[in-house]
């Protein structure tokens, strides 16, 4: 099955269309530009098995040996930016403090988060990870 996200005029997505017929959906595109002239804008072809440049196997998380089907380092989702230079899709930044990770298109902490089988959650206010209390 075939992904397109629908780009608005700022390049970012508004909406994401898949297919069963991936022949029907390329042949509402022009070929040399990308337009859709069904949806009335430019529309990029979307992995959606792909995450941080890796494309993983539909029924597993193990990546696929074959990485070509990797397109544009993330799967496409309303509101992600596509970014033309780069050819990726990027999400929403969570927070003012991280950083894009321009490899797999992904955004960072500026602290990793904590390795010890706990759950946390980031806290902008102190810039760190807290702990995430489940017994109160």
């Amino acid at each position: 099955m075939a992904h397109y996200a629908l780009l608005n005029n700022d390049n970012f997505v508004k909406s994401v269309i898949s297919g069963a017929d991936e022949i029907y959906l390329i042949d509402l595109l022009d070929t040399e530009t990308n337009y859709s002239i069904l949806y009335n804008c430019i529309a990029k072809r979307t992995s959606y098995n792909t995450r941080g440049g890796v494309h993983y196997q539909a029924d597993n998380n193990t990546p696929s040996l074959d990485q070509s089907k990797a397109f544009r380092k993330n799967y496409a989702g309303i509101g992600y930016y596509y970014d033309s230079i780069m050819d990726a899709f990027i999400p929403p930044k969570p927070f003012p403090s991280w950083i894009l990770d321009e490899f797999s298109c992904l955004w960072q902490s500026p602290i990793p988060y904590p390795n010890d089988g706990k759950m946390y959650q980031w806290n902008e206010e102190i810039g760190n990870w807290i702990e995430i209390n489940l017994t109160q």
